[in-house]
């Protein structure tokens, strides 16, 4: 798989306290079937669609309660480098960047929001084996109380360009890398509880949103938002039965028009 440009999404996991349970539930909104676990790595596993990977589940470290939840990795050619650069504009680095064997180079890390987000430097795994397929990731957006203070920060640590988006009156802008959207920033306003923090929330692909949303709450998960129809796509966001939060979009059920542009800068 060729290399991602920096600052595009590249790969995707979550923590859970019951990793069984999450295979169970996710094998069956998605689709997913699961490779060999990593003992060396965490018990760290796979997760693949039609042969082809598309993200990974892993369980939380014992004696830290840590709650489940979705990690976006953005891809870098130098994770300490990037991680350089998120101290610079702000943000913090919780994981130091550390080599993952011969799979590449990883790092977390936190902007001065409050939004976690992983770093990627690939070696033999490059990330994501498919996109926009059913099952496959699709779209990410970073949500955030601050969206000045986000929008420094990630064009600063990435090269992103930055274009607002006509999106109803609510705040939405796109991250871009030569052109191609890569990334969305959502502001969010007194609406969203005070106790949700500031997070990236994940896109997945599915055939037809109403049924996974019907198959994850039989499951246990709980309806957040939607099923909503959108120029993009029809879509809900979800909390899986552990606590982690995403959201579902199929990509051929539109309606609408694009929304309108604004300033790229």
């Amino acid at each position: 798989m060729a290399v991602q440009s920096e600052g595009a999404p590249c790969w995707a996991d979550a923590i859970f306290a019951d990793v069984e349970a999450a295979k169970s539930f996710y094998g069956d909104v998605l689709g997913w079937t699961f490779g060999e676990t990593l003992p060396e790595y965490g018990n760290y596993t796979q997760a693949y669609v039609d042969g082809k990977a598309v993200a990974a589940v892993m369980p939380t470290v014992p004696g830290r309660d840590t709650p489940s939840q979705w990690c976006l990795y953005l891809a870098s050619p130098d994770a300490a480098a990037t991680a350089g650069r998120v101290r610079e504009n702000g943000g913090e680095v919780l994981t130091e960047p550390m080599r993952v064997g011969e799979f590449g180079t990883m790092s977390v890390a936190r902007d001065p929001s409050g939004a976690v987000f992983g770093i990627w430097q690939g070696g033999t795994h490059r990330g994501f084996e498919a996109v926009a397929t059913p099952g496959a990731f699709c779209w990410a957006e970073v949500y955030t109380r601050d969206a000045a203070q986000a929008d420094a920060f990630f064009t600063g640590v990435f090269p992103y360009a930055s274009q607002q988006i006509d999106a109803g009156g609510a705040d939405f802008r796109i991250y871009q890398i030569d052109g191609d959207a890569v990334l969305g920033r959502m502001a969010m306003t007194d609406d969203f509880p005070a106790e949700v923090p500031a997070h990236v929330n994940v896109y997945f692909t599915v055939a037809d949103c109403d049924e996974a949303v019907a198959t994850a709450t039989k499951g246990g998960g709980v309806l957040r938002f939607g099923p909503m129809d959108s120029p993009f796509g029809r879509f809900a966001t979800l909390t899986d039965p552990q606590g982690a939060v995403f959201t579902v979009i199929d990509v051929t059920t539109t309606q609408g028009e694009m929304p309108d542009t604004t300033d790229v800068r």
